[in-house]
């Protein structure tokens, strides 16, 4: 099933267009860590806010999108409608705009100021949902709407859909493994619809089986960190491999805020907070190792979408 998908997402791409752009993003080395690390532990990020739409997303928005078309469930004249935390909304915003969709979105009303208005600049239609209820809340309206017309709305359901995983496992793992040399030990990524987590984990783990995956949450329900998912108190992602996951850490998200803004002026790597509940847990896990060691983390997005929000 994977192959046959995979080869699939490979047709219908431009060259020259937008979408065309989408990966092969850096591995930048995090010295702002080397004091605190043993000789042969080193850190890394996957600089994915330098996508084209500013984040990981770019990468499962073009796989879902292009599989929508091949199945032909996303046919001419017919409106993306998803739920998001602004990001993945951003992503389908830019690359519908680009293959000629339009584009609704259900998201949190708390959703940052600066993501609301770079969706409205691509003229994306917003439906703002329950913040108390997060992304939770807006799966439900995105559930209704898409109900009351199907014909009109094509539904990826990011949380759902395994085009979303697959985009990870054949893109960003493969990069990390040629960037690394096939060298990485550890991966370390938050949870929000796991698309990130579960496609590197999974082609990462054919290359090497002894990988070490941690996944990353919010300490609590209650958090600052957009994306994602505090996975004991919401709504556990279809897509989602608890198998995979060797060790969880939680991140509060002052601590994040402080590492975003280390990131920002010691590495000069301006990314939003979930990038910075990455590092945070990537630093807790290699201080722990004694030996030589990979880490391979991912910077999630760019920060200039939370600027409105400090």
């Amino acid at each position: 099933m994977h192959l046959d998908v995979l080869e699939d997402l490979s047709v219908g791409v431009a060259p020259g267009t937008v979408e065309a752009n989408i990966g092969y993003t850096p591995l930048l080395r995090l010295r702002l860590l080397d004091a605190a690390l043993e000789q042969g532990v080193q850190v890394f990020a996957k600089a994915e806010h330098l996508n084209p739409g500013g984040s990981v997303k770019d990468r499962a928005a073009l796989s879902m999108i292009l599989e929508g078309e091949r199945s032909g469930r996303l046919r001419p004249g017919m409106t993306i409608l998803d739920a998001t935390s602004g990001n993945t909304g951003i992503a389908y915003a830019m690359i519908g705009a680009s293959r000629g969709y339009r584009v609704k979105v259900c998201l949190p009303q708390n959703a940052s100021a600066a993501r609301k208005r770079i969706l409205k600049a691509y003229g994306v239609e917003i439906v703002e949902t329950d913040p108390m209820l997060s992304t939770d809340g807006a799966q439900l309206i995105a559930r209704e709407i898409f109900a009351g017309d199907p014909l009109k709305y094509f539904y990826p359901d990011q949380y759902n859909n395994d085009a979303n995983w697959l985009a990870h496992y054949e893109t960003t793992a493969n990069e990390i493994w040629e960037q690394t040399g096939g060298q990485v030990t550890h991966f370390v990524a938050g949870l929000g619809t796991s698309g990130t987590f579960v496609g590197v984990v999974r082609r990462l783990r054919e290359l090497n089986p002894v990988l070490k995956a941690v996944a990353v949450q919010p300490e609590s329900p209650l958090h600052g960190l957009e994306g994602l998912k505090h996975m004991a108190t919401a709504i556990t992602p279809g897509i989602f491999d608890q198998s995979l996951v060797a060790e969880t850490l939680e991140v509060a998200t002052e601590d994040a805020l402080l590492m975003t803004s280390r990131l920002a002026r010691e590495e000069g790597l301006l990314v939003g907070p979930s990038s910075g509940a990455n590092v945070v847990a990537a630093w807790r896990l290699a201080v722990s190792l004694a030996r030589p060691a990979v880490v391979v983390t991912v910077l999630c997005d760019g920060g200039e979408r939370y600027l409105s929000d400090t």
